[in-house]
């Protein structure tokens, strides 16, 4: 019989992809940002073998880019990938609502509103970071109690990306208005009265604008970028 061997356990690994993975979400490496080996392994006190394993992990999520000979860097999307993105989110979630009420409504509104609970602080302190897991949270509770682990698993293919835009991009200006937070109110009242039409629209509405957000800020920071360039290219008058 051909010897079997047991993987070394991969705990290590695992703790240091959900400590970059929250890092990443809370904003503490901004999008694009380029991401040491070297600095996370002498920040954890590890060798650079688990984190290189965490980075293929979270690379695998989406949320890092591996550049062969160059270095690992937090993803920066594309219009075109804030489209699809979105896209994908208008198509899975009001699914993943009508499946929830179905299969545990009770579960799911008490989920839902201890997120908004937990916006109306943040909002008070303009804590963007707390808005923006409260947000998340939200959000995930319609997965986590669809009942349906297929569709669960396929919205945890883009919550990381989702996350991270959303503390990164419009939390910042959702902790300055109480739109959103009035929109994820509006929006618990219409699942937890079984109003799945009107639910719906109004997802596909959240959803979309937060897209625009998404669009604008980078196009902001792409901007922001250029101007840095081109003062540093500029020729120097003496």
């Amino acid at each position: 019989m051909k010897s079997l061997k047991l993987d070394t356990p991969k705990s290590l690994s695992q703790r240091v992809m959900q400590r970059l993975r929250q890092a990443i979400i809370d904003g503490e490496f901004a999008l694009g940002a380029a991401i040491s080996e070297e600095m996370v392994a002498n920040s954890f006190g590890v060798s650079r073998t688990p984190v290189r394993e965490a980075m293929g992990q979270l690379q695998a999520q989406g949320l890092v880019v591996i550049r062969p000979q160059v270095g690992s860097f937090v993803f920066t999307p594309s219009a075109e990938d804030i489209h699809a993105l979105c896209t994908f989110r208008i198509a899975l979630e009001p699914k993943a609502a009508e499946f929830a009420f179905r299969h545990d409504r009770d579960g799911a509104v008490a989920a839902m509103s201890a997120a908004i609970a937990a916006m109306e602080p943040a909002i008070a302190a303009r804590d963007n970071i707390a808005y923006g897991r409260a947000d998340a949270a939200f959000h995930e509770a319609l997965f986590a109690r669809c009942g349906n682990r297929y569709l669960a698993e396929s919205y945890q293919l883009v919550s990381g990306r989702v996350a991270a835009l959303r503390t990164n991009l419009t939390s910042p200006i959702d902790v300055r208005t109480r739109s959103s937070f009035d929109e994820h109110r509006r929006l618990l009242d219409l699942f937890a009265r079984g109003e799945q039409a009107s639910f719906e629209a109004l997802m596909t509405t959240h959803i979309t604008n937060s897209g625009v957000v998404y669009a604008k800020a980078l196009k902001v920071e792409a901007l922001k970028v250029e101007a840095v360039k081109m003062k540093m290219e500029a020729p120097r008058v003496d």
